[in-house]
């Protein structure tokens, strides 16, 4: 019986890097009893499989992210997921005009819907928006690491983009001290299965329903909180201030693509605080084009268009002038002007927050310069291990990639666990009064906010089945590697506290004798972790799912250069795998350069360290020899990859990730021409490997020659596959010895 393994078409950098790598994959595993296919789950790809009403046969394609999310709840799984967007509205936006262009009738999106038509359209878009992937495959807990090669390799050349902390630093993490979600935050287990509905009562007692089923399971835990936005905005314009005063750039954290619902609300609230001024004085102008300062200050200034040019020129120097009296904000790119507040997601805090620290605590500013920062996280639920890591450094100075101990993740995950599967109920108060949750048998009040008009209402799940799984995947990591294993929980947080019981219950059920497993605050845990990472020391950090996200951007951007190279293993709680690649936070602007010149620098050493584990799956389940074969010496090429350095550089005609996956076929070719354990492959690889090398100048004139000039796919968010294809496979020598397998 032949396995499948799928391999995910997504977005950006990583979509246009397998064009050149799935190929080689495809061609090397023919006749191994391994297909690899393609499924499209990439943003545009999502609006196409929700609209099939509006298309013709030719340009409907399924609806595959839902068939992934019903295949990852079976033995057979076995997806190779690459980081795809979490979309914000405006690269919604951009991928519908995109795809209107292409002659795809995608209706525009209703930012502000007048009727029920609109409000249901908008429901509608709603399943694309954000993290619309993740979610779904994600049916069981992170196992995240770097391979012990790509670990090894990167302290034997450690990388040098890190920059050395001055003796004086007045960067510092700033959050809320109250009204925040941690203050607020409620929490029950619950003890038997139910159904659940969200209402809001109003001051006047009439009551509304929010969500109208919400299904409970017996031990689950559940847990409610609110941001209060008046203390929000007061600590905005109190931050603005210390920046004014000490004289450092104002910055913003969050995570608007992930949290869909609530962080574009909470960024809308830092753009209107920042340009108070101008935006209370020309309210009603800026209504009247739709300008949503939840989109960030470009999407106000690309509506000024629709002004006469003597109101856009007033908003425009009023403006201007919140710049002036204001602090310097943090810039996304100073030659354009673009600062922190344009774009929800130009700045996303598991991106941006390893780079202040990587940076000496320095944000970029106007001039093109690095500064101090107030960096803004405001809610206290993960703000405050930025700053534990900020402080470290202000009194240990840099860390050292070359000596770094290695702190790996084991994050709670699975079926939609913690903040980020709490999209369908985030809320904004619609009044004063209160939000509750109500067990809809018994009409017994489960969990309750008392709201004001704006206030961000959110609530939570984690089935017990995924804690137990993940307290399990932590003790065996613990086990396999001899790192400590320390759980991130704070007691004082309701959510946590109902956690920690679980943690306490279910660690009995192992045998834990000789490994040092702990429960520490995220503040305690953060210090424990920098302290052994400092001495060349291992940790394990068992983390929920948010600070999974984080904390797997943070040390591998200090250990390795990059998350993209971090090994991402899900082993779904149906006995399959998900195998995830790396970030793609940098991937916009790899595919800017390649536009712009023709060097694509996206690495896909992810996809090849993925693809390793993907396989000895395949061979553990069906005892397929040939596929183990192809899984070791698989290995080895990315060993031989890493120590001959053939990652992509970053600038133009040197080497790119097209010349990158040359030579991770060649040298994959090398170790199965050279293994004994099947003749057959020995002999087909034997050839294979020869022609590689022996056109290995040939091969390299044939893919430099495609860089210096700008390139064309046909498209951002959908590419053309000819024109991708013809861009990303330009050697016409190492596509005959592809093609002829």
């Amino acid at each position: 019986m032949t396995a499948k393994i799928i391999w995910s078409e997504i977005d950006e950098a990583p979509a246009l890097a397998t064009y050149a790598l799935l190929p080689i994959v495809q061609g090397y595993l023919k006749g191994s009893g391994v297909d690899v296919e393609m499924r499209d789950i990439s943003l545009s790809g999502r609006i196409i499989a929700n609209f099939p009403d509006k298309l013709t046969d030719a340009q409907k394609i399924p609806d595959y992210l839902t068939q992934l999310g019903e295949l990852s709840l079976t033995p057979e799984a076995n997806i190779i997921k690459l980081p795809n967007i979490s979309a914000s509205i405006p690269q919604l936006q951009e991928a519908i005009k995109e795809l209107q262009e292409k002659g795809y009738d995608i209706p525009d999106y209703p930012e502000e819907p007048k009727n029920d038509e609109e409000k249901a359209l908008q429901a509608r878009f709603a399943k694309v928006l954000g993290s619309a992937v993740n979610p779904v495959l994600r049916e069981g807990n992170s196992d995240r690491r770097a391979a012990a090669s790509v670990k090894k390799f990167a302290q034997k050349n450690p990388h040098r983009m890190m920059k050395a902390w001055p003796e004086v630093s007045k960067t510092r993490v700033a959050f809320m001290d109250g009204g925040d979600f941690f203050e607020n935050e409620t929490a029950v287990t619950l003890d038997k299965a139910t159904t659940a509905k969200i209402e809001f009562v109003a001051a006047d007692g009439s009551v509304s329903v929010l969500k109208e089923k919400l299904p409970l399971q017996a031990g689950e835990v559940l847990d409610s909180t609110h941001m209060d936005v008046a203390k929000l905005r007061a600590f905005v314009a109190s931050c603005m201030n210390e920046a004014k005063e000490k004289d450092v750039l104002l910055s913003l954290h969050l995570k608007a693509t992930m949290m869909k619902i609530s962080d574009p609300v909470i960024f809308g609230h830092a753009v209107s605080v920042y340009f108070k001024d101008a935006l209370e004085k020309h309210a009603a102008a800026l209504k009247e084009i739709g300008a949503n300062v939840n989109n960030g200050l470009g999407d106000v200034l690309a509506k000024l268009d629709r002004l006469p040019a003597g109101k856009k020129a007033e908003i425009e120097a009023d403006i201007k002038a919140c710049y002036e009296s204001g602090p310097a904000l943090a810039m996304v790119d100073s030659r354009k002007g673009i600062t922190n507040l344009h774009v929800p997601n130009d700045v996303i805090v598991d991106a941006s927050m390893p780079v202040v620290v990587r940076d000496g605590g320095k944000m970029w500013n106007l001039n093109d310069e690095l500064q101090d920062t107030v960096a803004m996280v405001p809610d206290r639920c993960y703000a405050t291990m930025y700053q534990a890591i900020i402080e470290d450094c202000q009194a240990n100075g840099q860390f050292d990639p070359a000596t770094m101990g290695h702190t790996s993740n084991v994050g709670l995950m699975a079926q939609k666990a913690e903040e980020y599967g709490s999209h369908d109920k985030t809320f904004n108060a619609p009044g004063a009064g209160t939000i509750r949750v109500v067990d809809t048998a018994s009409g017994t009040t489960l969990l309750e906010q008392n709201v004001l008009p704006g206030d961000i209402f959110r609530a939570c799940q984690v089935k017990d089945a995924p804690i137990q799984d993940w307290v399990k995947l932590a003790v065996n990591r613990a086990k396999a590697s001899g790192a400590p294993a320390i759980f991130w929980l704070d007691e004082t947080r309701a959510h946590d506290a109902e956690i920690i019981k679980k943690v306490n219950t279910y660690l009995k059920d192992h045998d834990t004798t000789g490994l040092d497993i702990q429960i520490m605050k995220p503040v305690d845990a953060m210090k424990f972790a920098c302290e052994r990472a400092r001495k060349g020391l291992d940790t394990i950090t068992v983390t929920g799912n948010v600070l999974r996200d984080y904390l797997t951007d943070l040390f591998p951007i200090l250990e390795l250069g990059t998350s993209a190279r971090m090994l991402s293993i899900v082993p779904l709680m149906a006995g399959g795998g998900l195998f995830e690649t790396g970030a793609g936070g940098s991937a916009p602007k790899h595919v800017e350069q390649f536009l712009k010149e023709g060097h694509l620098r996206w690495d896909s050493l992810g996809e090849y360290c993925a693809l390793v584990p993907s396989l000895e799956l395949i061979a553990a389940n069906t005892g397929n020899a040939k596929v183990a074969v192809f899984a070791e010496t698989l290995d080895e090429g990315v060993t031989k990859y890493l120590e001959n350095a053939k990652a992509p550089s970053r600038k133009v005609n040197e080497i790119d990730n097209r010349g990158s996956s040359y030579y991770l076929a060649m040298y994959w070719a090398k170790a199965l021409a050279a293994q004994d354990k099947d003749a057959e492959i020995k002999a087909r690889f034997t050839k294979v490997a020869a022609d590689m090398e022996a056109n290995e100048a040939k091969i390299n004139e044939e893919l430099l020659a495609a860089q210096g000039r700008p390139s064309d796919v046909g498209g951002y968010f959908k590419p053309d596959p000819a024109m991708a294809d013809k861009e990303m496979r330009p050697s016409a020598t190492l596509n005959a010895i592809i093609d002829a397998l």
